[in-house]
C-alpha cells in the first residue's frame, strides 16, 4: 500500500474523532494568549496517542516531536494556531460557541484539528519514514506581536533544528476538497497606525477661537490618501483608516481627535520608508494649522514568503494526493498572517484549505460571525497535512 493509499484511508478512518475535535474547540473559544482549556484539550488528545510534548512555551504553547527512523537527519515543521477572536457567533449549529462574544472566526479550530490529525498520522508511520516532525500548537496569531514570533525567541525552531515549516489556512471562498498554493511573496507585512492631532477646543460658534482638531485629522488621512494611493506603487502598498474619533458634539469642537489604520506591504525597506514619509505628512499638515500631533507605528507582522522549490514541490505533492483539478494557483495577498516570522527564518510553504460549499450555503467569510466551514474539509487538511510532511522527509 503506497503512502497517499496508507494516509487517505487513515484520514476517512479518523474523520469522526477529528470533526468532533474541531467541534468541541469550536465550542469553547478563548482569546489570544489565554488559550489554557484549549490547550489542555489538545495535549489531552496527544497523550491519548502517546505522542511526546512539551507544555508552557509562550505559556499556553505546545511542542510536540514524533521522531521517525535517524530523526537526527531532518527536522520539518508543522504549525497550527489556537486562538479565536472577539467575535459574537451567529450561527445556529449544535457546536455555536459557548462563550459569549468569542468566536473561532478564522478557521484556527480547523486549523488545530486538521494538525493533530496529522499528527496523529505521522505517529503511526513513524517507523517508515527517516527525520522527525516537530508540531506545534500555537497561541496568540491574532495579537501582535504574535504568538509565532515569541515561540521562535524560546527557541521553538531550535533543539532539534528546523529545516523547514508547513502550515495551512482555511479558504471559504475555495470549494471543500480543493487547497490554492503560492510560490514566493504572497502575503503582507501589517503596522498598525495610531495618529492623535491635538487641537483647541471650544464652542462651535465661536470659530475665532478654537482649532478644529477634526479638520486636520481629515486633511491628514486626505494628504495620505493622495500621497500613497491615488498612483500605484511598484511594491503593492496599502493604507487605510478605518478609525476616526473626536468627542465632541453638535456644537462643542474637541480638544484632539484620534486616528487609527493599517499599513501593509510587500518590502521591509520600503516599509520603513513609508514610515518616515507618514511621520512628515503629519508634521507638516499640523505645522500648517501650528498644533502638535504625533503619529505611532506599532509595527506587526513581516509579510509572508514562501520558499520558491518547497512550495512548488508541495504543489506536485498536492496534485498527486488529491488530483490535479483540486489544486490551485493563488494571487497576492494584502492580508497578514503571524507565520510569516517563521517564513522569514526557514524555508516554509503557507497553503490554503478549501472551506466553502456553495450548495450548503457555506459562503461567508473569515472574521464574520457566520463564518463556518464545510467539515468535509477536515478530511482534506488532516491527509495532505501528512503527506507533505512524508514527502518533505523522503
Amino acid at each position: 500500500m503506497t503512502f497517499i493509499s496508507k494516509i487517505q484511508k487513515r484520514s476517512e478512518e479518523l474523520f469522526s474523532e477529528i470533526n468532533s475535535i474541531r467541534q468541541h474547540i469550536h465550542q469553547n473559544p478563548e482569546l489570544s494568549f489565554e488559550e489554557h482549556n484549549t490547550s489542555a484539550f489538545i495535549q489531552g488528545i496527544l497523550k491519548k496517542y502517546n505522542i511526546p510534548f512539551k507544555t508552557g512555551i509562550v505559556k499556553t504553547g505546545i511542542v510536540a516531536l514524533i521522531e521517525g527512523k535517524n530523526p537526527n537527519k531532518k527536522t520539518i515543521l508543522l504549525r497550527a494556531d489556537m486562538d479565536a477572536l472577539p467575535i459574537e457567533e451567529k450561527n445556529n449549529v449544535p457546536y455555536a460557541s459557548k462563550n459569549k462574544g468569542v468566536m473561532h472566526a478564522c478557521g484556527h479550530d480547523v486549523h488545530s484539528a486538521c494538525t493533530l490529525g496529522a499528527a496523529i498520522i505521522l505517529n503511526e508511520l513513524k517507523n517508515e519514514f527517516e527525520g522527525s516532525v516537530k508540531i506545534i500548537f500555537q497561541p496568540g496569531e491574532e495579537l501582535l506581536p504574535g504568538g509565532a514570533s515569541l515561540m521562535i525567541k524560546e527557541g521553538v525552531l531550535d533543539s532539534p533544528k528546523v529545516s523547514s515549516a508547513l502550515a495551512q489556512h482555511v479558504f471559504p471562498s475555495m470549494e471543500t476538497g480543493k487547497v490554492g498554493f503560492k510560490t514566493g511573496m504572497y502575503m503582507a507585512s501589517t503596522d498598525e497606525l495610531y495618529i492623535t492631532v491635538n487641537g483647541k477646543g471650544g464652542h462651535a460658534a465661536m470659530v475665532n477661537e478654537y482649532v478644529n482638531p477634526l479638520v486636520i485629522a481629515s486633511e491628514i488621512i486626505l494628504n495620505v490618501n493622495d500621497h500613497f494611493m491615488k498612483e500605484p506603487y511598484k511594491i503593492p502598498t496599502v493604507i487605510a483608516f478605518g478609525k476616526i474619533e473626536g468627542k465632541g458634539a453638535t456644537n462643542v469642537i474637541p480638544d484632539k481627535v484620534e486616528i487609527a489604520g493599517t499599513f501593509r506591504t510587500m518590502d521591509e525597506q520600503w516599509r520603513n520608508e513609508v514610515h518616515k514619509q507618514l511621520e512628515q505628512i503629519v508634521k507638516k499638515v499640523s505645522a500648517k494649522y501650528k498644533i502638535e500631533s504625533h503619529i505611532r507605528i506599532e509595527k506587526g507582522y513581516p509579510f509572508l514568503v514562501n520558499d520558491e522549490a518547497l512550495t512548488k514541490n508541495c504543489t506536485a505533492w498536492a496534485k498527486d494526493y488529491l488530483g490535479e483539478t483540486n489544486v490551485e494557483e493563488l494571487p497576492l495577498r494584502m492580508t497578514a498572517e503571524d507565520f510569516a516570522f517563521i517564513s522569514q527564518k526557514v524555508p516554509s510553504c503557507f497553503f490554503r484549505l478549501g472551506t466553502g460549499n456553495k450548495a450548503k450555503n457555506i459562503t461567508s467569510g473569515v472574521h464574520t460571525a457566520t463564518f463556518d466551514i464545510d467539515e468535509n474539509a477536515l478530511r482534506t487538511g488532516t491527509g495532505l497535512m501528512a503527506y507533505l510532511a512524508v514527502k518533505q522527509l523522503s
